[in-house]
């Protein structure tokens, strides 16, 4: 790499930023970033979060890998984001490529690109970042001054969309899997780059962790199915496996969270209490994928807050999972951390609650020091039956009981979360949604005396997702979706007695297609991609910027060489013996047990927790030679410092 090709461009764009929207988003230099100096760095990563900076500087996952990379000697790590329409716009009018934040040095200087899917909607906006950065859109047309370019996070599980554009990627967590990546580039570049790009690629995927797109070929039946996938190199493994940090307290990361300098989505330091859920819900891609349960301790939770609160200056601590009040020490989490933070007025809160893990004393900590907002539930389904079909087991009493407590205890307003077009739904499942809210409001106002309480009533759309029960199912078209939200409208609007009381909010169907489309996708959507992309496609998960007339357009054309349609991939049920595109990469589950899992589903019968029931063989602790990791440690969070003469018991 010339020396010169890593130069700041600041100066250039400096000129551009007076002529945009939120110019402080490209400028860098927030609390506790980091700039390494380059020259003493042999391997170098520009990591991206593929959406605006509002969106991306407060990603967990980019933020741990950030600071994992930065930690190493001789190794930095420095982030991009997207650019909006306007900037793009002039960088392109004046020749500016893709930059990092930190330094301002352009992506196409790094050793690796990484980028971070959580979800489908941001690969418009990779293709983007590529072309700003001047790197060839497709991997074959790659040189070796060009960086690897390696996909992650959770949409990573089924890469096949974006294989043409991707170099490689990784599934699962990345802390120990960017270290690996990083010795292998640093040996392979010591060595001075024998074989080139192929032969890094290789040895990237000889690990069995890295999967590089370009070394499978897939096979098509007559009919478009996939008739195999199949190595096109010897020392290629015929499945890819996910990576696992199994002690979360070794990775006690990020211990110097960033501070945006613009508004973001979160003004908060979050800490992830543990990583995977077993609680089995079969819509769930990220509880499957994030198997098995691993806890972080008490004291290992603690002692992020206090560093990330010291770091950051934040006065709200988001406790992060999927599930969070499933840690078996969360009462113990909620109550140590608001005793210690009584005296500054620190917030604690947890992104959504499970119904029947909900209980007044740990919401009354969560509130103790901040202010008391609403609370939110996510039942799911509407009716009973459905959310059987789910495996979502919460009953209709439980959530009045529930509700009722905490109306009773001065909440008033509750958030409660379903989706539209699940397995098996008819209307009348979806239109049990509003009896529902109806009860929530009657007993709301019941138990508090008062007219006065809000219930809302906010819908999604059901997408199904690769490695999860439900990657055969059919997904719901948008006009049927949107009939059936539209009869949930009117019947939540014609309640003259609660109606009022209740607000509705929900997406059209629209964009849950074409993200049916990428997630279950395989090596053809690359076409219907870059087509979008081409066309003007950007910020799709935007939805002023989302366009579903041209996403159809651009599929109808790119896929009627190969005889399927946008309906094949979304709203066709698939079968037992079918190849699916993700088949090969092994998130550790085993497709028979998910096919098991389906078939109940089919039969509405519900699986318990395997956390505290016998395992039920999902294959994931055998086959990852891990296990589930679980409390209590028996420990208690006292203060650190005693703040004032009469400290109160921890």
């Amino acid at each position: 790499m010339p020396a010169e090709a890593a130069e700041s461009v600041f100066p250039q764009l400096e000129a551009l930023l007076p002529h945009v929207q939120k110019p402080i988003q490209y400028v860098g230099g927030e609390l506790n970033s980091t700039v390494k100096d380059w020259d003493s760095c042999d391997v170098r990563w520009a990591l991206m979060y593929p959406d605006a900076y509002e969106v991306g500087l407060p990603n967990q996952g980019v933020m741990i890998l950030y600071e994992v990379l930065n930690e190493q000697e001789g190794v930095l790590a420095e982030r991009t984001y997207s650019v909006w329409p306007d900037l793009e716009a002039l960088m392109r009018e004046h020749g500016v490529p893709q930059f990092t934040v930190d330094s301002h040095r352009p992506v196409r200087a790094f050793d690796v690109f990484g980028l971070s899917f959580s979800t489908e909607l941001g690969y418009t906006n990779m293709l983007a970042a590529l072309e700003l950065a001047g790197i060839p859109l497709e991997a074959r047309d790659r040189g070796l001054d060009d960086p690897i370019v390696m996909a992650g996070g959770h949409a990573a599980f089924n890469p096949e969309p974006i294989a043409d554009f991707i170099d490689c990627a990784i599934i699962g967590d990345g802390e120990q899997a960017v270290l690996e990546v990083t010795a292998l580039i640093r040996a392979w570049k010591a060595e001075g780059r024998p074989g080139g790009r192929e032969e890094l690629l290789l040895r990237l995927a000889k690990t069995g962790g890295v999967y590089v797109p370009g070394f499978y070929d897939v096979e098509y039946l007559p009919d478009g199915r996939i008739a195999r996938v199949v190595p096109n190199r010897s020392g290629v493994p015929w499945r890819v496996s996910k990576h696992t940090v199994m002690d979360l307290d070794e990775w006690p990361y990020p211990k110097q969270p960033l501070v945006p300098l613009a508004e973001t989505v979160h003004e908060r330091m979050s800490v992830e209490i543990f990583r995977g859920c077993t609680r089995g819900c079969r819509f769930c891609q990220a509880g499957m994928i994030t198997r098995p349960v691993r806890e972080r301790s008490i004291t290992g939770i603690g002692e992020m807050v206090e560093k990330g609160l010291n770091a950051t200056g934040f006065e709200e601590v988001g406790l992060l999972s999927l599930s969070s009040a499933d840690h078996s020490e969360i009462g113990d989490i909620a109550k140590g951390l608001a005793d210690r933070y009584a005296d500054d007025k620190i917030g604690l809160s947890l992104p959504s609650t499970r119904v029947d893990a909900f209980n007044i004393d740990l919401a009354n900590e969560l509130t103790r020091n901040g202010r008391r907002s609403g609370l939110t539930f996510a039942p799911e389904g509407g009716s009973e039956r459905i959310r059987k079909v789910i495996n979502k087991m919460v009953s209709e009493e439980d959530l009045i009981r529930t509700v009722a407590t905490a109306y009773g205890n001065g909440w008033r307003q509750v958030k409660l979360y379903f989706m539209c077009g699940l397995p098996t739904e008819t209307d009348e499942d979806v239109l049990q949604i509003a009896d529902m809210a109806t009860r929530v409001i009657q007993k709301g106002r019941e138990v508090s005396g008062s007219n006065d309480i809000r219930c809302t009533v906010s819908i999604g759309g059901f997408v199904p997702k690769p490695h999860t029960p439900f990657q055969w199912a059919p997904q719901l078209s948008a006009e049927e979706t949107d009939a059936r939200l539209a009869k949930l409208r009117d019947k939540i609007r014609g309640d003259k007695k609660y109606g009022r009381s209740i607000g509705f909010r929900y997406h059209d169907g629209k964009p849950g297609i074409v993200e049916g489309l990428l997630s279950r996708g395989d090596r053809r959507i690359g076409a219907v991609i870059r087509a979008v992309y081409e066309d003007g496609g950007r910020f799709d998960g935007w939805r002023e910027h989302f366009s579903y007339d041209r996403w159809m357009s651009c599929a109808e054309k790119a896929l009627a060489p190969f005889g399927v349609d946008v309906d094949w991939y979304t709203t066709r049920e698939r079968g037992y013996e079918e190849v699916l595109p993700w088949d090969h990469l092994d998130s550790g589950l085993d497709k028979d047990w998910l096919w098991e899992d389906w078939q109940d589903a089919l039969d509405e019968t519900e699986v318990e927790d395997c956390r505290w029931t016998p395992c039920f063989d999902c294959g994931v602790c055998p086959q990852m030679d891990t296990h589930i990791q679980i409390g209590p440690t028996g420990k208690k969070l006292l203060p650190l410092t005693v703040k004032n003469a009469a400290p109160s018991a921890g």
